[in-house]
């Protein structure tokens, strides 16, 4: 099993279950973690960078000759329990799709067949199709390597952001770019085929809620679709597994617009982070048919037998700070884990406990919760809210999660991709909040009743000076420097790019001002929690 976390602990549970031994692989920082103690054998594949692990396919392919594996599982990998190399060459690249479309009969959004090269490539195409447009990984997925543009200068720098974290992320940074459609619905369709030519629709998945452009809130079925729609959309991405001979479990997400036309997105050829809502509804185990199909086995069953029992949710929890930047990276160790395990019908999936290390090498994302229902409209009722049981200490993307699902527009089915219009920027312990709404900020302070009065007695803190330095918000490698002492920089100038958890951040300057002297240097990993600029204000100021 090549995958670390959450999804390999998955794996390992139905390998049990069907009585075949596993083999979990690590990197040198990963040694102590979950998959590797649930494996029956385990193997180092190297240090703690994707490339030189997990995706380091000499060391797998070295690690399955070793222990004499005779299947390999890859969520995202073209290898044995997946579909065959050339047909994930295929539906991972959407520019390979274009050809086949007058077969395939797909309802495809306007993009370019061809892939970027350079950032003025990418600024003549986004030209001819129409800002906006979203500017985004080839091979890529999860958020990873997506920009939006809206004019030019936009486009240049997302296409140089999309293709640094592309690279990064899945070691192919080719981009392509399409017309971005505002206040879409992303809506999926679970697939399942085997080798014999018969292909399955598992109904659908609503991902709208998201933030950078992943996934945070999950359900099945979605409450925005009729019958007809989601048959329609079924058949379509059933059409499209047949077409390229697809034989495994995979996804086909669409975009939905408001009167409910769809658009093909792209096809994952691998199992989803979502797919335990699917098989709440269904009652099938996806791990168990994919490793079914890879042996050569036909489906048990046919579109007829495939229900829709109940509507189920899952919320992923990232070790993220919502408080910054609405959920920038938090790392460091976990001291207390408790999934809803006591709650009927709920479930915890993870790959951590408590006394876990969260790096900075891997995606944030570190556990999910679910809970299955009769109907949608139940889960507003007080014993839905497993979300509430999952405690933990250094992962708040959790009050996200809770202020999405408690929202009546997402009770009534109101959603779409566009992000929340209230944002909580920021919290401290003095209980001052900074909201920003529709681009507005508002400072409050919130405050207990007895906080409130004992506050008289506090002596007031004096902040720091923090007007001759940048800071960074977070741990990461450093990736670019873009200045050196002696130069003039002007307000919202890049001054550096730190990568944190496979994404990257700009850090620009808040005003005109000289540099001084420049701590950091790229390749360099901050552990201390901060990179730091002294900046000297320019003599002369220009005032508008």
């Amino acid at each position: 099993i090549a995958n670390r976390g959450e999804i390999a602990c998955r794996v390992i549970k139905t390998c049990k279950k069907m009585g075949i031994q596993t083999v979990a692989v690590h990197s040198d920082v990963d040694s102590s973690a979950v998959h590797v103690k649930m494996a029956d054998e385990a193997v180092c594949v190297g240090p703690a960078p994707t490339s030189k692990s997990y995706l380091n396919m000499d060391a797998i392919m070295d690690a399955i000759r070793v222990t004499g594996a005779q299947a390999h599982f890859n969520s995202s990998a073209p290898l044995a329990i997946s579909a065959a190399v050339e047909v994930i060459a295929a539906v991972n690249k959407r520019h390979v799709l274009t050809v086949m479309d007058p077969y395939i009969h797909m309802c495809i959004c306007p993009f370019t067949p061809r892939l970027c090269q350079t950032a003025e490539e990418a600024v003549k195409i986004a030209q001819q199709i129409g800002y906006p447009v979203m500017i985004k990984a080839s091979a890529g997925g999860g958020g990873k390597g997506m920009r939006i543009a809206w004019n030019d200068e936009e486009t240049r720098e997302g296409f140089r952001f999309s293709s640094q974290e592309a690279a990064s992320s899945f070691g192919d940074d080719r981009l392509l770019i399409e017309k971005y459609i505002d206040n879409p619905r992303h809506i999926e369709i679970q697939v399942l085929a085997d080798k014999h030519g018969n292909a399955l629709w598992l109904n659908e998945r609503e991902c709208s809620i998201q933030r950078r452009n992943q996934k945070v809130v999950e359900e099945a079925p979605s409450t925005f679709l009729d019958p007809v729609t989601r048959r329609a959309m079924g058949e379509q991405a059933v059409q499209l597994a047949r077409a390229v001979q697809y034989s495994s479990a995979g996804t086909v997400e669409f975009l939905v617009d408001s009167k409910k036309n769809f658009y093909f997105l792209e096809m994952n050829t691998r199992l989803q982070v979502e797919h335990p809502i699917t098989e709440c509804i269904t009652g099938l185990d996806l791990v168990e048919q994919m490793i079914r199909v890879a042996k050569g086995y036909q489906l048990q069953h046919t579109q007829e037998d495939i229900p829709i029992n109940g509507w189920a949710i899952e919320c992923r929890v990232y070790a993220e700070d919502p408080y910054k930047s609405f959920g920038l990276p938090s790392i460091g160790r976990l001291s207390q884990y408790q999934e809803p395990l006591n709650l009927d019908k709920s479930a915890g999936y993870s790959g951590i406990q408590e006394g876990s290390d969260i790096s900075i090498y891997y995606d944030p994302m570190i556990s999910k919760v679910g809970d299955v229902l009769d109907t949608k409209c139940n889960h507003s009722a007080p014993k839905f809210i497993c979300i509430r049981s999952l405690k933990e200490v250094g992962a708040s993307q959790m009050t996200v999660d809770k202020m999405a699902v408690a929202n009546a527009r997402y009770i009534l089915g109101q959603i779409s991709k566009s992000p929340l219009s209230v944002t909580c920027l920021s919290r401290d312990a003095a209980g001052v909040i900074v909201l920003q709404y529709l681009g507005t900020l508002f400072k409050v302070r919130v405050l207990s009743k007895l906080a409130a009065e004992l506050n008289s007695y506090m002596p007031e803190k004096v902040s720091e000076d923090t007007s001759s330095i940048l800071r960074s918000p977070m741990p990461g490698t450093v990736v670019a420097v873009s200045v050196k002492p002696g130069d003039t920089v002007a307000e919202g100038q890049e001054i550096c790019v730190i990568e944190a958890m496979k994404m990257q951040n700009s850090l620009t300057a808040v005003k005109q001002a000289k540099v001084k002297s420049v701590h950091c240097k790229p390749g360099e990993t901050n552990h201390r929690f901060m990179v730091e600029w002294e900046i000297k204000a320019a003599t002369t100021w220009t005032i508008p």
